[in-house]
């Protein structure tokens, strides 16, 4: 068995994780960790986990997380994990980490949309993508992973083979994403708030979400330029999943059935990529690690749809992808 170890886990995307690692036939969670006092059970903040995991909640230092496991999913804040991880993989494990730390490829990047100097920049550039349908072979043997951002995948998926085939015009791209309210982290907040999100919409972030130069970065590694989008991001009346509707303006005459053609050819042998007919909703992902995506041409644009779960394919069913890819398994092992 492979252990694993949750740096963070009293968070949704935590839970979501241990929930997938339960349920793993190679897998076995030996260590939870938060910075609450008295070592509570980890199904006190969790109690879906009563009677399926007894460990306790402990404030290990990182450099021992990484001796007692073989991998550590790190489920820690923007902007603190780059201040631990180096010391847990300093102890010897592999990390997943969910954050935003090493997803960026320079420091200036990191600082102007995050606000903080990158304490650890020299890994930044040189940290796989853990994308695991378009970086696969970058992800074997690696130590470290930078897991996708949800709205991210929600974004790159479906976008990735068209600006790859130089079917769309990668400057002219409008993104709008709509996401359940778990999207926004365990910790409350106004907007979160049940009187505030119930029977409403809202947009947030325009302009600003930090997930803008994430679509970019990648987009650029197809389009041989840097892409230009414009992402706005929503927060729906729903505990999970994310809808997102992509504009593109094309590069020549299009067709649907084209547009299609082009994404089931990319993703014929992808498991979790699903390129569907019909138009996708959130139900048809939730709980699941796949991802729908289907086209359609509107007065001569491209109109892509994608939804999933933010939760599963947008975070945790994305680490356990990593995970498997890192230790050599099948990547649908507790997946499917």
């Amino acid at each position: 068995m492979i252990t694993v170890a949750v740096l963070g886990a009293t968070g949704y995307t935590a839970l979501e994780a241990l929930k997938l690692l339960l349920r793993h036939p190679d897998a076995k969670v030996v260590a939870v960790t938060s910075r609450q006092e008295g070592r509570p059970p980890v199904s006190s903040v969790h109690p879906s986990l009563v009677g399926r995991l007894d460990l306790e909640l402990e404030d290990l230092e990182p450099e021992e997380v990484g001796r007692r496991a073989d991998c550590v999913f790190g489920c820690l804040p923007h902007c603190a994990s780059a201040e631990i991880l180096p010391r847990v993989l300093a102890g010897g494990a592999k990390v997943v980490d969910f954050s935003a730390d090493y997803r960026l490829d320079d420091a200036e990047s990191y600082l102007e949309w995050y606000g903080h100097e990158h304490p650890d920049a020299g890994r930044l550039g040189g940290t796989v993508y853990g994308l695991p349908e378009l970086f696969r072979d970058r992800i074997v043997g690696q130590q470290l992973v930078a897991n996708p951002g949800c709205y991210a995948t929600s974004a790159i998926l479906p976008l990735a083979p068209l600006v790859k085939a130089g079917l769309v015009e990668p400057t002219d791209i409008i993104i709008d994403s709509k996401s359940g309210v778990s999207g926004a982290g365990r910790q409350p907040k106004l907007m979160t708030h049940f009187p505030e999100c119930n029977e409403s919409m809202s947009a947030y972030n325009v302009g600003r979400h930090r997930h803008t130069p994430e679509i970019e970065q990648i987009l650029a590694r197809h389009a041989g330029i840097r892409p230009e989008v414009i992402f706005t991001p929503q927060l729906a009346p729903m505990d999970r999943g994310i809808l997102s509707t992509i504009y593109a303006r094309p590069t020549k005459s299009v067709t649907e059935a084209e547009i299609l053609a082009v994404l089931r050819e990319a993703y014929q042998s992808e498991r979790f990529v699903r390129v569907v007919d019909h138009l996708p909703g959130t139900k048809d992902t939730v709980d699941t690690n796949f991802c729908d995506i289907t086209a359609r041409v509107v007065r001569g644009r491209i109109l892509l749809i994608s939804c999933l779960d933010n939760l599963v394919k947008g975070a945790a069913g994305a680490a356990v992808q990593n995970f498997n890819i890192l230790f050599g398994l099948p990547e649908h092992a507790g997946l499917l």
